[in-house]
């Protein structure tokens, strides 16, 4: 290696800041029980979580709910454990 070489650059294992306000859409079928379950399982994630940031979008016949939650997202392995919880539940279909 030369005298002039430069240093390695650094590679960054995500592009997110944390910790951020991290937004997730979550799709499923029109449930009263939806909403509450998915409040629970981001609750896990983000103690903090404010219900009341949830915004809600029906599908145009009815049959769907979007539904975005905004976490407190303090490190990619949250966010990933996160989806992972989500995208196993019986009541989600997509996860954004």
């Amino acid at each position: 290696m030369s005298a002039s070489a430069s240093p390695p650059k650094m590679v960054r294992a995500t592009l997110i800041d944390f910790p951020c306000d991290f937004p997730i859409k979550v799709m499923g079928f029109k449930d009263p029980a939806f909403v509450p379950a998915l409040v629970e399982l981001a609750k896990a994630f983000d103690p903090q979580f404010n219900a009341n940031t949830i915004s809600l979008r029906e599908s145009r016949q009815g049959t769907y709910q979007g539904v975005t939650l905004t976490v407190r997202a303090t490190s990619q392995s949250q966010l990933d454990d996160l989806y992972r919880s989500l995208t196993g539940h019986p009541m989600v279909k997509v996860v954004l």
